[in-house]
């Protein structure tokens, strides 16, 4: 293995995966589990007939970078390698790129996508391969698309199907699931190596050579004091109860305090009993509080002219589009308030303490001759364009050097980067044209970012996964992991449960690893049982609920104005993934506006423009068109822009999945012959 340029921690937690054993590689961020991996791909193709190797990814980023960074220069040379994620179009052929390849690296959709699909062209079975590797493995769970996979892989074990790939999972951490105590941390730990039935292996031997290769940085907690004076966040609390004495809130709801987490749940209920109810006053008063406990949490964590312009791109496009009484109140509120909010927003003598705590930590490791490399972790999109504004327009930071950018995850909302944009941030970090990236989650998991000096929490909540991976990009030596947090705030509090959490899963998956294989396979045996009939009573739920209505009694209402605009039995599900509207009377309802932009390409459809509600001035954005096989021009319709009216009474979905009529699946050649019958006959 020295050729290959593994260290002895490494050669340790492969050598049961090369004795074809299924096994979860559990090492922490930077110790090297991707070439670990790909070591054990290359024996594997050197040693097994027809080998065919897929290596899952769970993020269309991590694709390209596996291959570019790992399995191409290691293995290029003497076998063929393709990389495909969505942006591809070989996912559309995907059955005959694994017949032609040996080793193929993607997204874990597109193998489940075809592992569903029975066109030749494009079905695959578990069969077919030989090795499955499966990136950041803990998320082998629930209703991953990961676990999806390995359902049907432990289905086909306990039948007795054969043959099956050999599994190799890696994982910075598999987490204690969210307990405390730890025979039940161990149960989860269990139910991971059973989701993947694999046994865990972490170094024994070579602890201290791993602790030198990924050094763990000093953690320090950056305590502010709270807020002595808040007029800006006072002045908004006013108006929020304003507006609860013009929504009268039933007797039988409560509101928590204004600008926490629990008082956003009070309202989402409460806007979702509006629709119910057909009371729009209280929906929309309750959209709007939302909005301000928004903007409060925002002035908890950045500056009050992020709180105040959030507020402000909420009611600039509403001031245009009031529908009735309860509009005209509540825009009418805002403009009222508006210079006072402004000026108090711009008042620098109340100005969030954090901010002055975060500068002074960056400026403890920045300077004009200093080389440093950081990373600040905050929460939302929002917050890292906000965060990085400040950092622009702050004259000490500059003066430091600071050179920053945002780096979030690839999307097709207006908000996303695209993927040629994170590789070129990425790129010029690792080049030192920036030197301080100003991420949300994105960038703990994964990606192949240069190893930093700093790294900063600043107001976020996660769970013990997050927090080592996080922690785990501060690799240089002498290193910090800095959390910047308000005095006995739950910032703190979660970390140090992280610190105990993190701990814990070690000591679970200890207990794991002691078991004796006999015992061991006796209990993932016993709980891929256990998930399996549990997955079958779903699944039987599932229909029952899908069948509770049919589709012709079910109406749909704009979720703003509550006007009826389809039914059921218009909507369509086109492969597998949309739900489209294909009666033509129903574009009577909608306006077309700006063009959908989407950072890649379909194999049957390009999008079209965004569609909103043509209710009077109700605007509500419902979706976007689709232009199907360049002949049928389908809306797009997102289910959580609209109400349910359904015999049983009024209510709402998240998801499409969550209705209760079964949706039929959409013909083209149907469409095309009711549509364009002279055409299509």
């Amino acid at each position: 293995m020295a050729d290959f340029g593994l260290y002895a921690y490494q050669e340790e937690v492969v050598e049961r995966a090369l004795q074809r054993e299924n096994i979860i590689i559990w090492l922490p961020t930077g110790g090297g589990k991707t070439r670990a991996a790909v070591y054990v791909a290359k024996r594997h193709l050197e040693t097994t007939p027809k080998a065919k190797v897929m290596v899952l990814v769970n993020k269309v980023h991590l694709v390209d970078q596996h291959y570019n960074n790992e399995f191409k220069p290691h293995l290029g040379s003497d076998y063929t390698l393709k990389p495909v994620s969505g942006e591809s179009e070989d996912k559309d052929f995907f059955g005959e790129v694994v017949k032609k390849y040996d080793v193929v690296i993607c997204t874990a959709q597109i193998l489940y996508n075809a592992m569903i699909n029975m066109e030749e062209t494009k079905h695959v079975e578990l069969s077919d391969i030989t090795l499955l590797i499966i990136d950041e493995c803990h998320h082998t769970n629930k209703e991953s698309v990961y676990n999806k996979i390995m359902s049907c892989y432990v289905e086909k074990k306990l039948n007795g199907e054969q043959p099956l790939p050999q599994i190799l999972g890696l994982t910075a951490s598999p987490g204690a699931g969210g307990e405390t105590i730890l025979e039940n941390a161990v149960e989860h730990v269990l139910q991971i190596c059973a989701n993947l039935d694999s046994a865990i292996v972490s170094t024994k031997h070579f602890m201290p050579e791993l602790k030198k290769k990924v050094p763990r940085p000093t953690k320090t907690f950056d305590i502010v004091e709270k807020r002595r004076l808040d007029p800006f966040g006072d002045h908004l609390k006013r108006m929020m109860h304003k507006i609860h004495e013009y929504m009268h809130v039933p007797p039988d709801s409560s509101l928590r305090e204004c600008g926490t987490q629990e008082y956003e749940l009070d309202v989402v209920l409460l806007e979702k009993r509006g629709v119910k109810e057909h009371n729009r006053l209280l929906a929309q008063c309750a959209l709007h509080l939302r909005q301000y406990n928004d903007a409060l949490l925002i002035n908890d964590t950045l500056r009050m002219l992020d709180a105040y312009r959030s507020l402000e791109e909420f009611y600039i496009p509403k001031i245009e589009s009031t529908f009735d009484g309860t509009d005209i109140f509540l825009v009418g509120l805002f403009q009222e308030n508006q210079v006072e909010l402004r000026r108090l927003a711009s008042d620098s003598r109340y100005e969030n303490p954090k901010m002055f705590k975060l500068e002074s930590v960056l400026q403890n490791h920045f300077g004009p001759n200093v080389e440093s490399r950081g990373i600040i972790f905050s929460k939302t999109r929002q917050s890292t364009r906000c965060l990085n504004d400040w950092v622009l327009t702050n004259k000490a930071l500059q003066e430091a050097g600071i050179k920053a950018a945002i780096l979030t995850g690839a999307g097709n909302g207006d908000s996303h980067m695209t993927l040629n944009e994170q590789g070129d941030t990425i790129r010029n970090f690792r080049e030192g044209k920036l030197n301080l990236l100003i991420s949300t989650s994105v960038a703990e998991e994964g990606l192949d970012i240069p190893e930093c000096n700093l790294v900063v929490r600043y107001g976020l909540l996660t769970n013990e996964i997050a927090q080592q991976q996080a922690s785990g990009r501060a690799r240089a030596r002498h290193s910090q992991y800095s959390v910047v947090a308000e005095e006995g705030g739950r910032e703190v509090r979660r970390e140090k449960t992280n610190e105990y959490l993190e701990e814990l899963t070690g000591k679970a998956i200890a207990k794991v690893q002691q078991m004796s294989l006999q015992e061991f396979r006796r209990k993932i045996t016993k709980l891929q049982k256990q998930a399996g009939d549990l997955r079958k009573a779903q699944e039987s739920k599932e229909l029952e609920k899908r069948s509770l209505h049919t589709a012709a009694s079910v109406q749909l209402l704009c979720r703003n104005c509550l006007k009826t605009v389809a039914s059921g039995s218009d909507v369509r599900l086109v492969d597998n993934e949309h739900y489209v509207n294909i009666n033509p009377e129903f574009k009577r309802h909608y306006k077309v506006g700006e063009q959908k932009m989407m950072d890649r390409t379909f194999e049957n459809w390009e999008p079209g423009c965004k569609v909103r509600c043509n209710n009077g001035s109700c605007n509500k954005k419902w979706g976007f068109q689709m232009n199907y096989k360049k002949i049928a021009v389908l809306p797009n319709m997102a289910i959580n822009n609209f109400a349910l009216e359904t015999p049983d009474g009024r209510t709402t979905k998240k998801q499409w999945k969550d209705v209760t009529f079964t949706v039929e699946k959409f013909s083209f050649k149907e469409y095309c012959q009711d549509n364009f019958p002279d055409i299509f006959d």
